[in-house]
């Protein structure tokens, strides 16, 4: 099969899986999806959506965020982890967002990657759901993924997002890279993976790594 062969059988794949696909990090705005994003960075979805609530009650948007201290943002959202730096990134964009901005959240990952706290992978994902721009965030899973599939060496998420964007169409990214990390965590995990479930990379996987699965199941 070559790659473009795969890329189709993915999509199909997913498409017929995950047909319609929820965004994982609860937001109202594409404020709180900024914030949201922002607080994901070595925490789980899970875990955010449990401190969103608690934080956009009392700020749901910049204006209304600075008036809270940053030794206050930080208590509602100590749970995620790296809660100190968290706080100061969250008080410090929305001050930008106000004096640069008016308030609103920039459409460009450029001008959003300028932003305290803001890396490449979450403008990416803010620019894709909250305004239907083009574009592949990756993320462990799609990392994982794109490499278990033989779409991409492994060498690093900027090389992986690269090819991403090479071998899928551009109408689909922002669809896919949401399918790719729900089967990732459904049917492609880094612990626990049951090749027999994961039908994609059964079909279309690179050899080594399949042939690491059988050998890690037989020294078990």
């Amino acid at each position: 099969m070559t790659k473009s062969e795969k890329a189709a059988f993915v999509i199909k794949t997913l498409d017929e899986i995950y047909p319609t696909i929820p965004i994982p990090l609860d937001h109202k705005n594409p404020y709180t999806l900024l914030i949201a994003v922002l607080l994901s960075a070595q925490s789980t979805d899970v875990k955010v959506n449990q401190v969103t609530p608690l934080l956009f009650e009392k700020a749901d948007n910049p204006f209304a965020m600075v008036k809270l201290s940053i030794e206050q943002i930080r208590e509602i959202i100590k749970p995620v982890g790296l809660s100190p730096t968290k706080a100061k990134a969250i008080h410090r964009l929305s001050e930008i967002l106000i004096e640069k901005y008016g308030g609103k959240v920039p459409e460009d990952i450029e001008l959003l990657e300028e932003l305290p706290g803001v890396g490449h992978k979450t403008a990416s994902v803010v620019v894709s759901q909250a305004f239907g721009i083009p574009a592949f965030p990756v993320d462990t899973h799609i990392h994982r993924l794109m490499y278990r599939w033989g779409l991409s060496n492994g060498k690093n998420v900027v090389q992986t997002e690269k090819d991403a964007k090479r071998l899928f169409p551009k109408e689909k990214w922002n669809k896919l890279h949401l399918q790719i990390i729900w089967y990732g965590r459904e049917y492609s995990p880094a612990q626990g993976w049951n090749l027999e479930k994961d039908i994609i990379t059964k079909t279309i996987g690179r050899k080594s790594a399949i042939n690491d699965y059988y050998k890690h199941k037989k020294n078990r």
